[in-house]
């Protein structure tokens, strides 16, 4: 019964945030047009830079997410600085896991987290740009719309968008890895014994490089990332060490370093990695080593409670409607949905790499442009997307390559 304890505890302590940064973030979708974005990064130098970070800490895109995103800005003229600082800061942090990072680990992470996020993608995108002598080159003159534009245009219209945005399409995309973050992370509290981590406690660097190994090939988005760095910190591990894994778990792994390479160069990718890394552990050490330890210690003095079950109204009423959401977003993602085939109006391909909500509305939105495309609909879990009309298939696999998929042979 403590594992589920544990586990009710911290989404209880979650859900009121999550449920709000859910909100916001469907208003940013709704209410801010996608050609702000696109207007404010496609300039070269450092301000373009500035801004990429500033636009990218309060989106809520996890790394799959923003990949085709920041693709886009680079081939509509952004400079390959300000993609890459976009790329760095975006999948960090967001108006979600900033509400959250408060509620369970308190506010002294969720201020660093976010001014972390900006010096690193501001470091980030400063070294590509010396690097870069063509700064404000598209990269190709293909161009691909990979920020979403809601349809609606009345002020209702986009209340709906927002509210199916922030509570089924962003759902869809983080829920997943924050189940997995919760079981993970009361795992942890209940199973790892008191202490687990004392000796790594004593060598904070020794820690930090051992959370860098696991966090890179791991992926896990900024939310999910919140109760595990938390576990991690009761069982002994320093909060600067909890924070390379809230920094490095979500922004650096393997398919976001080859990508990245594919679209920005290795050079890019190497200073998207290398930034990441040596940023989370700078802040970390300083952190540990630099910080009142008090400022850190509220989360851990809470968190002794996690086996016992403590549940207010007012959280278990969050926590039953984050509940109902999430099934509601499973069932509409997972469950096998009916289509109408026509044998000789469409075509049917295999999608690859496809990995939230978002990736699925890009691909729509975009094959959905091509000539001769009547409607286009994919079902996220087998990859299928059925295209009705008749387009060019060089022109679909193209329009594929440019988002960072593949077509199943």
């Amino acid at each position: 019964m403590k594992f589920i304890y544990a586990l009710i505890n911290m989404l209880a302590e979650m859900a009121p945030y999550l449920l709000l940064g859910f909100l916001v973030a469907g208003v940013l979708y709704a209410f801010v047009p996608g050609r702000f974005y696109r207007n404010h990064l496609s300039r070269p130098g450092a301000w373009a830079v500035i801004k990429a970070a500033l636009i990218g800490v309060p989106l809520p895109l996890c790394s799959c997410g923003v990949l085709p995103t920041a693709v886009s800005l680079r081939r509509n003229g952004a400079s390959r600085g300000a993609a890459t600082s976009f790329l760095i800061a975006t999948p960090q942090t967001g108006v979600d896991s900033i509400a959250a990072t408060y509620s369970l680990l308190g506010p002294a992470f969720a201020v660093i987290r976010p001014v972390a996020a900006l010096l690193t993608a501001f470091a980030g995108g400063m070294l590509v740009n010396r690097e870069d002598k063509t700064l404000g080159a598209c990269a190709a003159d293909a161009e691909v719309d990979t920020i979403d534009a809601p349809a609606s245009d009345t002020f209702g219209g986009k209340i709906r968008d927002a509210l199916r945005y922030g509570f089924v399409e962003m759902i869809q995309n983080i829920g997943k890895w924050l189940i997995i973050g919760l079981v993970i992370a009361a795992a942890i509290t209940v199973f790892v014994p008191d202490g687990f981590f004392t000796f790594f406690a004593r060598y904070p660097l020794l820690s930090m490089i051992a959370v860098v190994i696991v966090a890179v090939p791991m992926y896990v988005c900024s939310t999910g990332s919140i109760p595990i760095a938390l576990s991690l910190m009761l069982k002994g591990l320093s909060p600067g060490a909890a924070f390379v894994l809230l920094m490095a778990g979500p922004a650096a792994n393997f398919a976001s370093i080859i990508i990245v390479g594919k679209s920005l160069g290795k050079k890019a990718a190497g200073v998207y990695l290398g930034t990441i890394v040596a940023g989370a552990i700078a802040i970390g050490l300083c952190i540990d080593y630099l910080m009142p330890r008090s400022w850190f210690t509220m989360p851990l003095v809470e968190g002794e409670s996690h086996c016992h079950l403590h549940v207010g109204l007012f959280a278990a009423i969050c926590s039953a409607v984050l509940l109902i959401l999430l099934v509601n977003a499973f069932i509409q993602k997972y469950l096998p949905k009916k289509t109408e085939e026509m044998e000789n109006n469409q075509t049917v391909i295999v999608v690859k790499g496809m990995t939230c909500g978002h990736c699925k509305a890009m691909v729509e939105k975009n094959l959905s442009k091509l000539p001769g495309v009547e409607s286009v609909s994919v079902d996220l879990a087998s990859g299928k997307t059925s295209i009705q009309g008749h387009p060019d298939a060089a022109a679909v696999r193209e329009v594929i390559d440019d988002l960072g998929f593949s077509i199943e042979k």
